[in-house]
């Protein structure tokens, strides 16, 4: 099976598990970049990686790895006793 170059506002909801709503918004504000194409919108496949971190550079991992971690320093009983919610 082929591997699509683009995908639809539905397609991308499902993915990132929110209403199709919510990403048709974050197109509309510029937020998720997307192509439009008469009434509808095709958001490329390359830029939906980039959405779900999967193409990022070793620098911003540990940079993200690093912003978990003190997250985690500064709430950890915090997080612990939402999570027991």
């Amino acid at each position: 099976m082929e591997e699509k170059a683009f995908i639809s506002i539905p397609e991308l909801a499902k993915i990132l598990g929110i209403s199709r709503i919510a990403v048709y918004n974050q197109v509309k504000a510029g937020k998720i970049k997307a192509l439009r194409i008469g009434r509808n919108y095709a958001i490329s496949w390359g830029y939906v990686q980039t959405i779900l971190g999967n193409d990022l550079s070793a620098p911003e991992k540990n940079k993200i790895k690093q912003a978990v971690k003190k997250t985690v320093q500064e709430y950890g009983d915090v997080l612990k006793r939402l999570g027991k919610e």
